[in-house]
């Protein structure tokens, strides 16, 4: 069955630079490329694109000081963000199809790590890569936040900036348990603030497929009780469940054998009846991924991919 409303985000821009051979070692992560290969980032962007995507994500999501240290981020961090967004306007651009680019915002001080979290220090490096993007992006992406507070300072960084918001959350990965963020603020407590911060958009990511149906029907249950119109949206990963002791890409985490395409598709129909209309992929989710949610969800012809 096809969803016309359906809008798909790209996958993991980290795993995906890897696989194509692009610079890629820790701690750097998907930085790597930006600053030594960039060509590879563009060629990534294409082929989510081709593979059906829509909306692209900036590959700024490791230009912060917990990725390329403080020094580099101090002297470089404002041109790369430019240099991340302008690939992903040029990869949008030479699309014969409508393509979104989406300013990705991390947690400024590290992934998984509400307790490292300080708003003076997230505002100040959130700054930096707001003004290196925002001549390139359509909307504002603050994605993978793991407390409300993070979110809060993304949204005192933007200061003024009129374009959309959308907030993406990262969900601890305790299957039958009530939805909860990483802080382990419950899922409800945090879409009522990125609504009162004026998200234009509520989504979950980086965390396993298993945990979020739930959450967004708790979601669409407060969005509906606000009487709002906010759209939702999924990007999962392919890791194992991470302990909460744990720092996203603190090493190489495996792969799931049992996400392939196919797997994925299975848990994006969830998604798509919980409410989702905006799904992706996150950490090990490829163009071939991707590709499978086109031809299955998307209505239109299917995409070439290579």
């Amino acid at each position: 069955m096809s969803h016309p409303t359906l809008r798909l985000l790209d996958g993991g821009m980290g795993r995906e630079l890897q696989r194509i051979g692009a610079p890629f070692r820790q701690p750097e992560w998907s930085a790597l490329a930006l600053i030594e290969a960039p060509q590879f980032v563009l060629q990534a962007h294409r082929a989510f694109i081709d593979a059906g995507a829509r909306i692209i994500s900036t590959n700024s999501y490791a230009v912060v000081p917990f990725h390329i240290g403080d020094e580099r981020f101090a002297g470089q961090g404002h041109t790369l963000a430019e240099r991340a967004g302008r690939l992903a306007r040029q990869a949008a651009d030479d699309s014969n199809e409508p393509v979104t680019v989406a300013g990705s915002l991390p947690p400024a001080l590290g992934s998984y790590r509400p307790d490292l979290f300080d708003h003076q220090r997230s505002v100040a490096i959130h700054r930096t890569l707001i003004g290196g993007l925002h001549e390139h992006v359509d909307v504002w992406l603050a994605e993978t936040q793991s407390s409300t507070a993070e979110v809060r300072a993304v949204v005192e960084a933007l200061g003024t900036q009129v374009k959309p918001l959308w907030v993406s959350f990262t969900l601890l990965d305790e299957v039958g348990e009530p939805p909860r963020l990483r802080s382990s603020e419950p899922v409800t407590d945090a879409v009522r603030v990125a609504v009162e911060l004026g998200a234009r958009a509520v989504l979950f990511n980086c965390s396993q497929p298993e945990v979020m149906a739930a959450a967004l029907t708790e979601a669409r249950s407060v969005i509906q009780s606000l009487a709002q119109t906010i759209e939702l949206g999924v990007y999962a990963n392919a890791f194992p469940a991470v302990s909460t002791e744990a720092k996203a890409n603190s090493t190489l985490l495996e792969i799931r054998r049992d996400l392939g395409p196919e797997a994925y598709l299975h848990w994006s129909r969830s998604w798509v009846a919980a409410g989702a209309s905006i799904v992706g992929g996150c950490c090990g989710i490829g163009p071939e991924h991707i590709a499978q949610l086109h031809r299955q969800l998307v209505a239109g012809s299917t995409p070439v991919f290579a």
